[in-house]
């Protein structure tokens, strides 16, 4: 049985007392919210905190407001963005995407923030120290070398957020608060394409809520691939969001995969082309193949590697379809 690393958890009532804590231990210590991922990582001696930060406590978190668009605190449980009835109306897509998040148990303890956060996975990285050992070590942890291509300067690990590539799509913006104060980043501009530093985030700052803008109008859908049909990360996430005018022609649409690099992929160019035109099947088909020139995949996730590949196409285009109300 793996045990989880000796540690000690403190649990502050407010952000300021919260980075309070990050500055006195720096480095020994990381925040933490439901733990769901987090914890195995420890197990694995992926990482090794002496201190662990509990945000669950902070309840300026925890709130979901609806205002010319709607702020959801990143302490919100997956569980429930998932059955909330005004994110289930007015953004379907990231109700779907938190609802498929791991196993319904895992999502009452999981929140939105922790998966937008989630670490990046990897076969060569996610496996036990002994493991790890026996191989040498990856550059992600302990070592020099990725060895899914071990010629490449930076660590292939892959973004395996749900959440993220709809966050994407909807045009989100997230919020951080750290000792240098409080900013907003596009969600765009919060990942980056490295998979050990794959979020543009400070160490000290917290991500405490996200806003997405009014959406009326428009259709959005989430379509995941997976093994399993439950706990499984995304092998494939595919976010899509539309608006069509009266007459029946796009005029606005955002495209977002995950899953497919060590950063959630925004499809500009694929979206692109279904403005200002009737999205007929044979352009959202079009689409959907200049979408899937974007998905790179590496051999260090499940399932084959061309297998993968092609269901890029099939899933945009699937999510097109639904999310502008085309059938079949």
């Amino acid at each position: 049985m793996l045990r989880l690393p000796p540690f000690e958890y403190l649990i502050p009532e407010t952000l300021a007392h919260a980075l309070e804590m990050k500055l006195r231990y720096g480095e020994d210590a990381m925040f933490t919210a439901g733990g769901t991922d987090l914890y195995p990582n420890m197990k694995r001696r992926q990482f090794e905190p002496r201190f662990l930060i509990a945000l669950t406590g902070i309840q300026e978190m925890k709130q979901i407001e609806m205002n010319q668009g709607m702020r959801i605190g990143a302490g919100v449980s997956l569980d429930s963005v998932a059955s909330h009835s005004l994110i289930q109306t007015n953004y379907p897509a990231l109700a779907t995407a938190a609802g498929h998040v791991s196993s319904p148990q895992l999502r009452k303890m999981g929140t939105l923030g922790g998966n937008l956060c989630v670490d990046t996975r990897c076969t060569y990285y996610n496996q036990n120290y002994p493991w790890r050992k026996s191989l040498g070590f990856c550059m992600k942890k302990d070592g020099d070398v990725c060895w899914v291509a071990r010629s490449s300067p930076k660590c292939l690990a892959v973004s395996s957020s749900d959440c993220a590539p709809v966050m994407i799509a909807l045009d989100a913006e997230f919020t951080l608060f750290g000792n240098d104060g409080e900013r907003t980043i596009k969600a765009e501009e919060f990942y980056q394409d490295d998979g050990i530093h794959y979020l543009n985030k400070n160490p000290d700052e917290i991500l405490i809520s996200v806003f997405l803008p009014n959406r009326t109008g428009w259709g959005s859908v989430y379509k995941k691939l997976r093994r399993r049909g439950t706990i499984d990360f995304p092998v494939l996430g595919t976010a899509a969001a539309a608006r069509l005018d009266e007459d029946g022609i796009c005029v606005e649409a955002r495209l977002a995969l995950g899953a497919v690099a060590s950063a959630p992929v925004l499809a500009s160019k694929a979206a692109e082309m279904l403005m200002g035109k009737r999205p007929e099947p044979a352009l959202i088909e079009s689409a959907s193949l200049e979408a899937s020139k974007l998905a790179k995949p590496m051999d260090n996730t499940d399932m084959n590697l061309s297998y993968r590949k092609k269901m890029v196409s099939v899933f945009v285009s699937r999510a097109l379809k639904d999310a502008i109300g085309i059938q079949g």
